[in-house]
């Protein structure tokens, strides 16, 4: 068995220096691994994330995240992901990361996603150049899961994102908002390839649990809907198991 601790929508700002730290040692006793699901910072600036990376400094277990789209809006992704990769968190953006925990080969493949909608209602690539790189964007962001998950030999496969591959973990946000708050598209590559948990964020008002159509578990973690810091997942395989603590 292998434990997980998850959260997503962390909002760091600079005066959160010392207040996430308690939760994140504790969080590191938990578990094996602590994935972050986005929005690690609050406006996406670099004061933001070299807060966030004190807060995150020497933990006793791998860390690995993906950014959010609020980590996007001041055009400082990039330095936000160097400082926090200098701090030796994992960031991932259509990549993997392997881990050996407790002799059980564990992949984490990570990816923001994008939005576009949910199965017949799905944003499709036409008309304007603007709706193509939408939709070309959430593709892009859905095949280099599924080529990830593909190359994955692993005893786990979790997918870490942001934005949700199902609408169900959406319950609870307006209806009217869910084409900006995930796509179908990124379930089907999951199931395509397979995988043995998704974690996600972004949807500060939706659901904690669902399964895409293929039955693969669903989480979301973002901290509004968990009510709590991070929340702790069980992984067995023998018998197949998903419990959190």
């Amino acid at each position: 068995m292998i434990r997980i601790a998850a959260a997503a929508d962390i909002h760091c700002r600079p005066d959160s220096c010392g207040a996430l730290r308690p939760y994140f040692e504790r969080a590191a006793v938990d578990a094996d691994l602590l994935l972050l699901g986005g929005d690690l910072t609050n406006w996406g600036v670099v004061a933001e994330a070299e807060a966030l990376a004190r807060e995150l400094a020497d933990l006793p277990v791998p860390i690995v995240a993906v950014l959010g789209n609020h980590d996007f809006h001041a055009d400082q992704d990039d330095r936000i992901r160097d400082i926090l990769e200098n701090q030796g968190i994992r960031m991932l953006e259509g990549e993997s990361a392997h881990f050996t925990v407790k002799g059980e080969r564990v992949v984490v493949v990570g990816s923001k996603g994008f939005g576009g909608g949910f199965g017949r209602h799905c944003l499709a690539p036409f008309g304007e150049r603007e709706i193509k790189e939408f939709v070309r964007a959430t593709r892009r962001s859905a095949d280099a899961i599924g080529a990830e998950l593909a190359r994955a030999r692993a005893d786990y496969r979790i997918v870490l994102l942001h934005y949700s591959p199902i609408a169900d973990t959406l319950r609870g946000e307006p209806e009217a908002i869910y084409p900006f708050l995930g796509s179908s598209i990124l379930a089907e590559a999951i199931d395509a390839q397979g995988a043995d948990l998704v974690l996600h964020g972004h949807a500060h008002n939706g659901a904690p649990h669902g399964a895409t159509p293929g039955g693969i578990p669903v989480r979301n973690v973002a901290i509004p809907v968990i009510r709590r810091p991070y929340v702790v997942f069980e992984l067995e395989h023998t018998p197949v198991a998903l419990t959190s603590a």
